[in-house]
């Protein structure tokens, strides 16, 4: 595995294997990997000549008060995670490289930044689209690999694709689980022992939803009471959302129909933790 730290390398890189006429797979991270991130990094591996990852905390998508100075960093160990992976490529720039000296040009996806996150974190995801066109145009990648977990994200990262002309696939990859049910994050780090029990009623929070869903309920306002109880029943918890949207446009629903997606986000101690789900009709 070839590690850079610079965009020219990048480019170097591309170009070469590209002109060879192989597809690259692009797995984007903040690293503190997971097995939520390396499974990203081995379904690009299953599906690209060539793999690449990076490894780059954003500071454009933190707001002021956020975590980007106590975020999570282990390079020595994400670096092996992904030469197990299989990946071909690292890049883990300085934030200098990334954003020069004078840089003044940001991306705005409008409406889908708008609803969930986009009301608690201004400016977040202005700073994940703006970062991520710029490695698309570093990497030119045939693929591109993002976690369902952070769902808004991958629909702003989707939405920019298409409204740019972008030549790239963003896939869409399932979210992956501990063995209770909670979504794998980095910020997970952050819990306590007894916080980390509590923080499982997310996942059943949105299991109660898929239950009501499978049995057919209309009501919008029914799942967020169901979900938003199950939260609070945990001491420490403070809800920053519980909804229920349109799983592509992410605009409330008046009436459940449509694709449907669950979403909340719930703040634990001194994580704030996201989680959703894409309701489906169980059948007969």
């Amino acid at each position: 595995m070839e590690i850079v730290t610079a965009v020219e390398q990048v480019k170097q890189w591309s170009r070469m294997h590209r002109a060879n006429g192989e597809s690259i797979g692009l797995v984007p991270t903040m690293g503190y990997l997971h097995e939520g991130h390396v499974s990203l990094m081995r379904r690009a591996r299953s599906e690209n000549d060539q793999v690449a990852a990076t490894i780059f905390v954003n500071p454009a998508q933190f707001g002021p008060n956020e975590d980007l100075e106590r975020y999570p960093r282990d390079p020595e160990g994400d670096t092996a995670k992904c030469r197990d992976a299989g990946v071909d490529l690292l890049f883990m720039p300085g934030a200098s490289e990334v954003y020069g000296p004078d840089f003044q040009t940001y991306v705005t996806v409008e409406q889908v930044s708008k609803p969930l996150c986009g009301g608690a974190r201004p400016g977040h995801f202005r700073g994940v689209a703006t970062v991520v066109l710029k490695l698309f145009n570093m990497f030119n990648p045939t693929v591109a690999y993002f976690g369902q977990k952070d769902y808004q994200q991958l629909q702003v990262i989707r939405t920019m694709a298409r409204d740019l002309n972008l030549d790239v696939h963003v896939c869409g990859c399932e979210t992956i689980r501990e063995e209770d049910g909670l979504a794998m994050s980095s910020r997970n780090a952050y819990l306590t022992p007894d916080e980390r029990k509590q923080a499982v009623s997310l996942y059943q929070a949105l299991q109660e939803a898929q239950a009501l869903y499978a049995k057919g309920e209309s009501r919008p306002e029914k799942y967020v009471e169901v979900m938003r109880k199950r939260i609070e029943r945990e001491p420490n918890t403070a809800v920053d959302y519980v909804k229920l949207v349109h799983a592509e446009t992410l605009e409330d629903l008046d009436a459940v129909s449509g694709p449907v997606l669950a979403a909340l986000a719930v703040k634990l101690g001194k994580a704030r933790l996201i989680d959703n789900m894409l309701l489906m009709r169980t059948s007969a």
